[in-house]
Parts: C-alpha cells; structure tokens; sequence
C-alpha cells in the first residue's frame, strides 16, 4: 500500500491507488488567511499554508478547493469537502456541527470607519444609531445583535463592505480585524481608517474544521498541530505580519 493509501486508511477514507487527497475547502476573499493570488490563479495565505504544513506532518495528501465563506461549513457536513483551512473562528454554535481542531491562531472583530467619523468608538455598543456592514454567516453579525446595533447590512465579502463604507452607504463596518488590517495596509484607502482604540467584545480561537464524524482525522491533525506549532506554524504567521 502506498503512503498516500496508509494516510487515508488511517482517517476512514478509501485505501490504495485509487485512493484520492482530501478535500481542502478555503476562500478566495479572506486575505492574509486565504485569498487568491492572480499570478498563479491559486489560493494562497496563511491558512492555507498552515494547513498544507500540517496535512504534511501528519502524512495525509490534499487538495485546495474554492468555496464561498456561508458554503464551508455546509459544504462539509455534505462531505463535499474534508477540512476547511480559512479565517473561520471557533464558536459554541459551529461546535455544535464539526469539529475544531487545536488552535493556530486568534483574534477579534476590528472596526473600519471613514477618516471623517468623529464619534469614538470603543466598544460595539458605540455603533448603536450607525449603519454597520457585516460579513453573513460571520460571528459578528451575532456581536452586534447582541450589542444592540439594529442597523445591520450584510455582504457576501469585507471587500463590499469596505466599497459600500467609502461610499457613504455605509457609516461602519465590523469584521475580521487581520483581514481588515491586511486590506487597508495592501491597498490604502486614504478615506478609510481601522479604529485603533476599538476593544472586541472577545477573542476567538482559529483552527482547522472536520466533521464530527471523523476522529480519526482530528487525531492526526491535532498530532501534528502540537508537533510543529511552535515552529512552522509560528513561521507561517510571521511570514503574513499575524
């Protein structure tokens, strides 16, 4: 049997040669954690170059697959896809629904505002009576429910948001601060600034995702995780300014 054979054997899958890679499903919009890069027309990122590091410490073969931020967690519960490897936080609500793997990253929401808004903003509760933008099926679409900012707009992606806030549709908008750190510090917007005093409400754990159905993958994925998390993964996140 082959290597590539032993690996799937081990996580429940099909063995020998026509034995394929898991199933990586990521996003394309989520710089520095995944996006894609037009020179190569591949997905590239921190998440993804994690996830390759630890399928590769673990000795379990996979592909990278293109899929929108809703779709992922879907998309694997349809066993669509085997992992997902992208900026997507560790909740009690998906922990419901698959499973998370020990943490490589964490962070919190950060909010984005013209340079001209002179109302402080330090926590969410600030945002109350100003229309926010918010990414779907994002935790922080539930932040600010629960901070009581009732005029929430939702997008697909933190480029619209961005697109909708400088031109004025918007007065806010409230997602991924590394994400939004990353596209205001790669492609300036004199126009927008990341409020530097605003406090999230919480921290949450980034990790990779499973079904809850394959423990045999989560083992070998958390093993790996442990072994080289100090190190490679460590270099991975300094290498995207995480």
């Amino acid at each position: 049997m082959t290597s590539a054979g032993l690996a799937l054997s081990a996580c429940g899958r099909r063995t020998g040669a026509g034995a394929g890679a898991l199933v990586v499903g990521s996003t394309a919009t989520g710089a520095p954690f995944s996006f894609l890069d037009i020179k190569t027309n591949q997905l590239t990122g921190a998440m993804i170059d994690i996830a390759h590091a630890v399928a590769a410490k673990a000795a379990v073969p996979i592909r990278v697959q293109t899929t929108t931020f809703a779709a992922l967690v879907p998309s694997l519960t349809a066993h669509k896809i085997d992992i997902v490897a992208a900026g997507i936080l560790r909740t009690p609500e998906r922990e419901k629904v698959v499973a998370f793997t020990d943490p490589v990253y964490a962070y919190g929401g950060g909010v984005v505002t013209r340079q001209d808004q002179a109302r402080p903003i330090r926590t969410l509760s600030d945002l109350k009576g100003l229309a926010v933008g918010a990414q779907v099926g994002t935790r922080f679409v539930e932040q600010l429910a629960q901070a009581g900012v009732t005029d929430v707009k939702t997008y697909d992606n933190l480029g619209d948001i961005l697109q909708d806030l400088g031109n004025g549709r918007i007065a806010a908008g409230y997602g991924d601060a590394p994400i939004l750190a990353h596209r205001l510090r790669t492609t300036p917007t004199p126009t927008l600034r990341l409020v530097a005093d605003f406090q999230p409400p919480s921290r949450e754990d980034v990790c990779l995702l499973v079904r809850k159905d394959d423990p045999a993958l989560l083992a070998k994925l958390n093993t790996a995780i442990g072994q080289i998390k100090a190190t490679e993964i460590a270099a991975i996140l300094a290498k995207w300014s995480l």
